[in-house]
């Protein structure tokens, strides 16, 4: 892998594989019960988030601090950046405490990739803008290894704000360079003009995202990076853009129901669908620190 963890779009298909096997063994571990490896001794870990998180930010934490790493949460509300310090100072000041690794989640697409070119620590991309979300793409990637052994072959449909969507980017990115299919619905407002240029496939209607998919993938409508009317209501949006029990019977029998969280219960997906039996919402979450235990141990290793 190289220095930095920013995206999937220019990340090779090694050095994915590498990830998600690695997360293979970290998960086995952490069903164990076994939360004190030696992987990151004498590291620091930075997160430092310019958005809220809960999921993204506690689960970057405990992979820290599972593998015996020195890890430091910075809001950046609390911090120098209410006061008008820049990102590359702050990435400078970071890295002459010796910092390690800096995991950063910002408002901006491309910040990133900015900070990594000004600091010599590890830089992991926790999601910029409405660009990427690559760790999150990564856990629901190893989620449907897990159950299928493979994506090659996979059908993935992906419902959603598709065009606000950091996640749906790099899943994208991340399931065609592994051989699978996304498969993308939305309404036109909230679908990204060069989705196909992006290598996922536009569906003509919900039908036609749904019919024959191994996964269905909810996307969490994102009211805060709109600026409103891009659907008439929540309620009409739920009746001819969410999936409930009617939409899951044109999926494959026990197709993989997917969310990166927080769930718009009865908006995006209805409540028997979000905890249902073939629901994988809750094994995400367990997926995910495992899948960033093995990105926090590649990037350390020398």
């Amino acid at each position: 892998m190289d220095k930095d963890l920013l995206g999937l779009r220019n990340m090779a298909k090694e050095d994915i594989e590498e990830i998600l096997d690695g997360a293979k063994h970290m998960k086995k571990l952490l069903k164990q019960g076994v939360k004190k490896l030696p992987n990151l001794q004498g590291k620091s870990v930075i997160t430092l988030f310019y958005e809220n998180s809960t999921r993204t930010r506690v689960s970057f934490e405990l992979a820290s601090k599972y593998m015996s790493a020195v890890a430091v949460n910075i809001s950046a509300s609390a911090s120098s950046v209410s006061k008008g310090e820049t990102l590359i100072d702050t990435g400078k000041t970071l890295d002459a405490m010796q910092s390690d690794v800096i995991i950063i989640r910002h408002p901006m697409s491309g910040a990133p990739s900015l900070l990594a070119k000004n600091v010599r620590a590890s830089i992991i991309n926790a999601g910029d803008g409405t660009n990427e979300h690559p760790t999150q793409a990564l856990l629901d990637m190893f989620t449907m290894m897990e159950k299928y052994g493979t994506l090659k072959g996979l059908k993935v449909a992906i419902l959603g704000d598709i065009k606000h969507s950091r996640v749906a980017k790099s899943n994208i990115f991340g399931l065609t360079k592994l051989g699978a299919e996304a498969v993308l619905y939305s309404p036109a407002t909230m679908m990204l003009p060069e989705v196909e240029r992006l290598g996922g496939i536009r569906a003509k209607s919900r039908e036609e995202a749904l019919s024959g998919a191994d996964v269905v993938m909810g996307l969490r409508i994102q009211l805060e990076r709109q600026q409103g009317g891009l659907f008439p209501s929540l309620a009409e949006y739920s009746e001819f853009y969410g999936v409930g029990e009617r939409e899951l019977a044109l999926a494959k029998p026990g197709a993989m129901i997917m969310h990166p969280g927080p769930v718009n219960r009865g908006v995006e997906l209805s409540s028997k669908a979000i905890d249902a039996d073939n629901s994988f919402i809750e094994e995400q979450v367990l997926s995910g620190v495992a899948v960033r235990m093995a990105i926090l141990s590649l990037l350390t290793r020398k």
